[in-house]
């Protein structure tokens, strides 16, 4: 095999940008096996003392994760955002594709938002960034409107991890988390409103794993002609719904083939169906060459906005209004993708979205 190197004399800046990259995915995807690994270490050889603080630390997770919503996962606070959600390395990382977000309509800030966001990749490298990492973009584009990405609930329960996803305004997918955040009080004077904040912004990203299995450069294929839970939840709290799309977040990764009935994909199924996780094998790039690794591609990702989509608050959802409001989601996401392909997309225009 013919190693692609790179150049010796890259500036220092894209350099700068490339160890920020390597961060990141050493976040997401090592991360959390290193945490229960140095803790099972702990508990296993460690002394009286260190057996102690690790137990210490693993009730305070059950106990605080178990508490109510207000009071976990981190709403932001001004000293968090500039320290965890803005700041150099994060903005590093945004050049590094580069990430573009494009805001399509304005967003009142009177309101909560569902952003039901497409498509996941395999670790939903732009949402991250915009919403979570480096949210300055999101806040110019739509002031007083707090940016949260649900996230599996089992990953509050990983040491470590926790906390860094806690200071990212990372919020659990569980229907508990989600009703919390979505109903929350607008009023400028509520108490949660203390950090100038006056909405949530809560993006889904609905294919989950699932869709992550389907990922590949080039091919946009989601997963959503079943998930209908999203639509759920909008209507029992009245939140309309936004359609988001990241062109170009397939591209920043391949992975090994692996086609629908193939062995490797019936173990990553049923691993999926076990754990929550589709084990993914990745294929990226080095440090200093470009032909193999786990750092992602230099691929331009951009997130589109699109216009919330309006519904009637009811507790008790009618199955026909929940299938008249997912079409609508289908049929926008569609006309974006058909609008922007040509102009986000490297050969974008036999480029087709497949949904599933």
């Amino acid at each position: 095999m013919k190693i692609d190197w790179a150049p010796v004399h890259v500036p220092p800046k894209r350099r700068l940008q490339t160890l920020a990259a390597g961060l990141y995915v050493l976040i997401f995807m090592a991360l959390p096996f290193l945490s229960l690994m140095i803790t099972s270490l702990l508990l296993y050889y460690g002394n009286y003392f260190w057996k102690l603080i690790v137990l210490a630390y693993l009730t305070h997770i059950y106990f605080d994760h178990t508490r109510n919503y207000s009071d976990i996962h981190g709403n932001g606070t001004h000293f968090s955002l500039k320290l965890m959600r803005n700041n150099c390395v994060w903005r590093n990382f945004r050049h590094y594709f580069p990430i573009e977000l494009i805001k399509t309509v304005d967003l009142s800030p009177d309101r909560n938002y569902i952003l039901a966001s497409f498509p996941h990749g395999i670790i939903g490298t732009g949402i991250s960034c915009n919403m979570s990492s480096d949210i300055e973009k999101w806040l110019q584009l739509f002031p007083g409107i707090r940016p949260k990405i649900a996230t599996l609930d089992m990953h509050f329960y990983t040491p470590i991890l926790r906390e860094m996803l806690r200071y990212w305004g990372v919020v659990s997918v569980s229907k508990e988390s989600l009703m919390y955040y979505l109903t929350k009080s607008n009023h400028p004077k509520h108490p949660d409103n203390l950090d100038g904040f006056t909405s949530n912004a809560v993006a889904i990203l609905v294919g989950g794993a699932q869709e992550a299995l389907d990922s590949h450069p080039g091919r946009y294929i989601i997963t959503l002609k079943r998930r209908k839970g999203f639509v759920k939840l909008a209507i029992r709290t009245g939140c309309p719904i936004v359609p988001t799309f990241s062109f170009g977040e397939v591209d920043i990764f391949d992975q090994v083939d692996n086609p629908p009935n193939s062995y490797l994909r019936r173990f990553q199924t049923l691993t999926k169906r076990l754990t929550g996780i589709s084990p993914l094998i990745v294929l990226g790039r080095g440090f200093f060459q470009y032909t193999f690794g786990f750092l992602p591609q230099r691929k331009h990702i951009v997130q589109v906005v699109g216009s919330p989509i309006e519904v009637e608050k009811n507790d008790a959802p009618d199955p026909e209004y929940v299938d008249k409001i997912h079409q609508q989601v289908i049929d926008q996401l569609n006309e974006m993708f058909d609008k922007y392909k040509t102009k986000y997309i490297e050969n974008g225009k036999n480029c087709k979205l497949v949904i599933n």
